[in-house]
């Protein structure tokens, strides 16, 4: 009788045991960290960017800033994992990302359908427009007045992809960072340059040697890359990101890199991939 006993008890024990280490599991699993999320180490989100490309990358890893990098930190933070920064070339990143070199990219971004047969995209988080900078004196008013001028872009940009499709340029001469294309400008080595408006603007604010032509508008849309088969972080950054917009933090930074509220492309947008 006294042996029956023992081995039932032991038998609960064992039964207690094991739903206690279920139970244990189950938090960890629900818990944060990014152990669900696929990425390269677990806890921590690596993300590819390009630097420096003002007001959006401003400085070098790590030490590192800008209105990309606040927003992605603010990913970050409410998945639960830390956030490690490291510089590349805009004209590989997203075949890093899809290779598994990055767990996503924080590049100020244009969504398009030839990048997203390479990477899914979040949802928006910027709307962007190109324009066109020139030296004080130019005579270069207009995008027609580019007819047989050279124009300066950086590489595989939709800023060197419009001056290649809807100008009648002479050249269009790609430089790998586009403070580089603003500088080749300052020195003559094109007549013109074409890149993203907040660019543009920060290149006329901080030395006042160039000047915006005109504004031309794109209505781009910028995201953050990520591997087409990671859904689970993509759906998680695209989470996250809602609650940047819901509880205001993105317009607030909108405020403070742009000086202007979050348009509604942003705020209510969503991105389609295939």
């Amino acid at each position: 009788m006294r042996s029956r006993l023992l081995a039932l008890l032991a038998a609960l024990a064992l039964i207690l045991t094991a739903g206690f280490a279920i139970g244990c599991g189950d938090d960890d699993d629900d818990g944060g960290g990014g152990g669900d999320l696929g990425l390269i180490t677990e806890g921590e989100l690596l993300v590819g960017t390009d630097t420096p490309f003002p007001p959006f990358e401003i400085g070098q890893p790590p030490d590192i800033t800008g209105y990309d990098i606040e927003v992605m930190n603010g990913i970050a933070d409410i998945l639960e994992v830390d956030v490690t920064y490291q510089d590349t070339s805009f004209d590989t990143i997203f075949r890093d990302v899809a290779q598994g070199k990055f767990d996503t990219a924080a590049a100020a971004s244009t969504i398009t359908p030839e990048r997203q047969q390479t990477v899914s995209f979040s949802d928006p988080y910027y709307e962007a427009q190109q324009a066109l900078i020139v030296l004080p004196d130019s005579d270069i008013a207009t995008v027609e007045d580019l007819s047989g001028k050279i124009v300066g872009a950086q590489d595989a940009t939709t800023g060197e992809a419009y001056a290649n499709d809807e100008t009648d340029a002479s050249e269009v001469r790609g430089f790998p960072e586009g403070p580089d294309a603003i500088n080749a400008l300052r020195s003559g080595q094109v007549d013109a340059v074409i890149i993203d408006q907040p660019v543009a603007q920060d290149a006329v604010e901080a030395d006042g040697d160039v000047e915006i032509a005109t504004l031309i508008p794109t209505d781009e849309l910028y995201g953050f890359a990520v591997a087409k088969d990671n859904t689970a972080l993509l759906d998680a950054m695209n989470d996250a990101l809602g609650e940047l917009k819901d509880n205001g933090t993105l317009n607030d930074l909108y405020q403070q890199y742009f000086s202007t509220d979050a348009p509604e492309a942003v705020t209510g947008g969503t991105t389609t991939n295939p």
